[in-house]
């Protein structure tokens, strides 16, 4: 079993740091280790066919049983969507907040894991004891309710991890950020802080959610036929901005795509979210209201293909078809990487005659904090050492130098990638051995039994298709019985490239005579020969390199 020096506080991130997505953080000391988040995070567009990522949690599973807890900041699926995979292997209880532990509880519900599953649900006030781990929390705001930073007291200090947060002085539930208990774990001398870096590179502050309201509301003054509004299902005080805003215009609201359900439910059941008696109806009678009197909640704001706007744009959804004069608003902004599937829809929409509300109309604003809010953190907490983290490369970096900025030595500043591993011990800190991190990629029902030859294999597959060689060879003496027939999909269409077919077939046969009178009858050897020269013969020919499987049986 793989286990670091327990003599040292260790501090190492197996997802999230140069990265967005995945989160997942873990402390270790002696015999005691906690996490904090586990994430995942969608496929990037090389990962063909892949549904979700998620961390390698290898170490986790060689060492659970010294796991003493795995503690949520929050309910966003890049902090909780790895659960019911870790779940699996790591029988630790989870620490959230109420709101935090019902969407997990209904992911755990799905992989049958609830009731396997220790689950204690803690507050902003909550000490914990886990191992050598003194663990509390401090409230904070981000786009989703419920949100808590962690303060860990270890036997080599005070290690504080701070969540995704911003300073909202205008939140939409009213509950601001902390700033007093934040400020006195700072005086108390925080050893190392581990900080949200997600808009590092923005100048300034992040403009409040109340704003979002009053944008909102006044695109429903404009609106004269149906509103359509998508937004990530999580974002709970957008959805209250959506529903206050129906409410005073008279509106229904009918909720569409199973996991934008899930989840107001979810926060109505909790007292979360304040959906008024009537106010929201099945969307089975959409169509029996006026169009002026009916608000859509959907699923779909970063183009996902099969999420209930995009299939909307395609004429594809059963239940629901964009028509003209529909007012479709887009509550969030692109995630990098789904630019262009967000693009590709709203121009859908448009040519289906729908106004589109995107970007630039104030109907967002990040859950993240800027520069000067992350400079008042980092302030707030004076730490010795500091760790960006959630946030790609760049962003690690911009956050580097804004804690320069506000005192921190640039030799204390730990620009990690997953896998680094920090080690304090009397008060220095220094990079130790890297340990296993890495991407699990989940496709089906299958986790991790996807790696990079299958993605090689499919990326080569969907540029220059497949050709499948049947041959059958006598068993008394080898020679041809029937064949080489050739099967083309993605490659060429045949009837249009019959010549190319047949002079492909010929040369299999002058490979398989050639390989005969050498006396290479070994299959192996004979699937290795036609593959090599008709890769060569296709490639002179087309100038593509299709995947070519022989297949030989015997008669």
């Amino acid at each position: 079993m793989s286990k670091l020096n327990n003599q040292k506080l260790s501090i190492f991130s197996l997802g999230g740091v140069g990265e967005i997505g995945k989160n997942m953080y873990v402390l270790e000391f002696g015999h005691d280790i906690i996490v904090i988040d586990a994430g995942l995070k969608f496929p990037e567009e090389d990962m063909l066919g892949i549904d979700i990522v998620i961390p390698d949690i290898t170490y986790l599973d060689e060492n659970k049983d010294r796991v003493r807890g795995i503690i949520i900041t929050h309910g966003h699926e890049d902090h909780i969507g790895g659960l019911p995979y870790v779940m699996k292997h790591i029988q630790a209880p989870i620490y959230a907040t109420k709101l935090t532990m019902g969407l997990i509880e209904h992911k755990l519900k799905e992989v049958n894991l609830l009731h396997h599953t220790k689950r204690h649900i803690i507050h902003s006030g909550s000490e914990l004891k886990l191992g050598k781990f003194n663990v509390s929390f401090f409230r904070v705001n981000h786009s989703i309710p419920d949100c808590v930073g962690v303060c860990v007291d270890t036997p080599e200090g005070i290690v504080v991890h701070t969540g995704d947060f911003k300073f909202d002085y205008t939140p939409v539930n009213g509950e601001i950020a902390d700033l007093a208990k934040m400020a006195s774990i700072g005086e108390r001398g925080v050893v190392a802080l581990l900080s949200d870096s997600t808009n590092s590179e923005r100048p300034g502050y992040t403009r409040s959610e109340k704003e979002v309201g009053r944008a909102i509301a006044e695109q429903f003054y404009k609106a004269e036929g149906r509103i359509i509004v998508a937004t990530f299902a999580s974002n709970i005080h957008r959805i209250q901005n959506v529903f206050d805003a129906a409410l005073e215009h008279g509106r229904k609201v009918a909720i569409i795509g199973r996991s934008m359900a899930n989840v107001v439910q979810t926060a109505i059941d909790l007292n979360y979210l304040v959906a008024h008696e009537g106010l929201i109806v099945s969307p089975e009678q959409i169509n029996q209201l006026p169009a002026e009197e009916i608000v859509i909640l959907s699923t779909g704001s970063q183009g996902e293909p099969m999420s209930a706007l995009t299939r909307m744009a395609r004429s594809t959804h059963r239940q629901l078809d964009i028509i003209p004069g529909d007012t479709v608003i887009f509550a969030a902004t692109p995630i990098p990487g789904n630019e262009k599937l967000v693009s590709r829809t709203i121009d859908q929409l448009f040519k289906l005659g729908a106004t589109v509300i995107y970007g630039q109309e104030g109907v967002h604003v990040s859950g993240h904090g800027s520069q000067e809010e992350l400079k008042l953190m980092l302030n707030l907490m004076k730490p010795k050492f500091f760790i960006p983290i959630h946030g790609e490369y760049r962003m690690l970096r911009q956050h580097g130098k804004l804690a320069e900025e506000t005192g921190v030595d640039s030799q204390n500043i730990f620009l990690i990638e997953n896998g680094d591993v920090v080690e304090f011990q009397h008060g220095e800190a220094r990079l130790g051995a890297k340990l296993p991190a890495g991407n699990v990629l989940i496709d089906g029902l299958g986790v991790g039994d996807v790696g990079n030859i299958v993605l090689r294999d499919r990326k080569l597959l969907s540029q220059d298709g497949i050709l499948i060689v049947v041959v059958t060879l006598s068993k008394k003496n080898g020679t041809i019985v029937s064949g080489p027939d050739i099967i083309s999909r993605g490659f060429v269409y045949v009837r249009e490239s019959e010549e190319l077919m047949d002079d492909s077939v010929q040369l299999v046969s002058q490979t398989l005579q050639r390989c005969m009178s050498d006396n290479q009858i070994e299959w192996s050897m004979l699937k290795t020969s036609i593959r090599d020269s008709l890769s060569r013969f296709l490639y002179d020919q087309t100038r593509r390199r299709p995947m070519i499987l022989p297949i030989i049986m015997e008669a």
